[in-house]
């Protein structure tokens, strides 16, 4: 009776743990925008200026920028991939105004070097000196100077403009109009002041920097230097109405199926479909439970992989069972049916997931977007189905049949009379 009792316990407080973690864990994982509501845009990348090329560093700066544009919106948790050598996959959910979204994103970031020569006052900084396009592509470093402190290194293609710059600010340093403005768009992003003409078309921008500013401030100085022109290749809207009808009816289908799945394993395998219920439900909460943790975005596809490893997960339990009636049906007691039965079928079960493993990892691999969602989701599902389905039903199996009270074939599924004599 201390197993059963032990059974009972585990189950209760299992139960528990997880109906009162659950609404928690739901209501925090992020949703994508299929589920929520928002826009989704497929960007092809190209240089503005002939002969220019689309790098792979200036793709992802370029991805960076429209980040902070979208954050600038007041737009929280945007996703941008970079795909390919020269696309950029936006999503965005939740979005007020998409029209003005749309037309912020088509800009290309702008880097332009300003001075307050003629301006109103020392800190208007109206004039434009230099553009992104005068700096070498990629001439932008971070260096360190000779007390280790970082310092931003740059290098120009015109080397006499640059001294002609430098020169003519250097000599409005007593009125304090010697600095040279760094600008993103229109968000200023470093002030140096110029104190002397520099000639050969290299320079060193200094300041009190960390490790992390001086790295900032070189990626947006070579993020400059290549501006890229985006074209909208894609797009696809979805109304947060029509989201959530979407969420509420898939809820409502696994729901649905779920229920007719634990019927039928208590209907067809009695005692051990009690486990393999208890295991399901298990199931479910820890991979809830690994999104929250993993700050996954879910998508209709990632639900479609959930309800597919909930399938596998079930048939992980089915092939078992089956394997377990068969040993009985043999004439075998019910610990030795269980043994026997638990050991011919892993083989078979651990076969299924990895076959599924190698197909969800050429999807991944080689999928774009919403396919590695649901690669990666089951993937998840297929070591979360060995976990909970395999070792943990078996060890509750286990541990319901050495309690000596529940070892009757009838408990299992298997009538006296399909029971063959040894």
């Amino acid at each position: 009776m201390k197993r059963i009792v032990a059974f009972v316990l585990i189950v209760v407080v299992s139960l528990g743990v997880m109906a009162f973690t659950s609404p928690s864990i739901v209501n925090n994982i992020r949703l994508g925008l299929d589920l929520k509501g928002g826009f989704e845009i497929l960007y092809e990348a190209s240089p503005l200026e002939e002969g220019g090329k689309v790098t792979s560093d200036a793709l992802t700066q370029t991805a960076k920028s429209l980040e902070k544009r979208i954050n600038a919106q007041g737009t929280s948790e945007p996703e941008i991939t970079t795909e390919g050598t020269n696309r950029i996959r936006v999503k965005i959910a939740d979005v007020q105004d998409e029209e003005a979204v749309r037309q912020k994103l088509k800009e290309p970031a702008v880097l332009t070097f300003r001075s307050s020569d003629g301006c109103k006052d020392a800190t208007d900084y109206c004039k434009v000196e230099l553009k992104g396009t005068d700096f070498k592509e990629g001439g932008a470093s971070v260096v360190f100077d000779d007390l280790r402190q970082p310092v931003v290194a740059i290098k120009l293609k015109d080397a006499n403009k640059f001294a002609e710059i430098t020169k003519r600010l250097a000599s409005k340093a007593s009125e304090g109009r010697n600095r040279l403005a760094i600008y993103m768009d229109e968000k200023m992003i470093s002030d140096p002041g110029v104190n002397y003409e520099i000639s050969g078309g290299e320079a060193t921008i200094t300041g009190n920097y960390t490790n992390a500013e001086a790295n900032e401030l070189k990626d947006t100085i070579n993020l400059g230097s290549l501006p890229l022109k985006l074209t909208e290749k894609y797009s696809q809207s979805v109304a947060a109405t029509l989201g959530k009808l979407s969420l509420d009816q898939t809820i409502k289908a696994g729901i649905i199926g779920t229920i007719f799945i634990l019927l039928f394993m208590l209907i067809v395998y009695r005692m051990p479909g009690i486990v393999a219920a208890f295991s399901l439900i298990v199931f479910t909460w820890v991979l809830l439970l690994v999104f929250w943790a993993s700050n996954i975005t879910l998508t209709l596809p990632g639900i479609a992989a959930f309800i597919l490893g909930l399938g596998m997960a079930v048939d992980a339990n089915i092939i078992t069972y089956e394997r377990i009636k068969d040993e009985l049906k043999s004439g075998k007691s019910v610990m030795s049916a269980l043994k026997a039965g638990s050991k011919n079928s892993f083989r078979t079960i651990v076969d299924a997931n990895v076959t599924t493993i190698i197909a969800a990892l050429v999807m991944y691999f080689l999928g774009e977007s919403q396919v590695k969602g649901f690669a990666l989701i089951l993937m998840m599902t297929v070591v979360v189905t060995i976990i909970t389905n395999v070792f943990l039903s078996r060890w509750l199996l286990h541990l319901l049949i050495k309690s000596n009270v529940l070892n009757k074939p009838g408990y299992y599924g298997v009538k006296e009379r399909d029971i063959r004599a040894l």
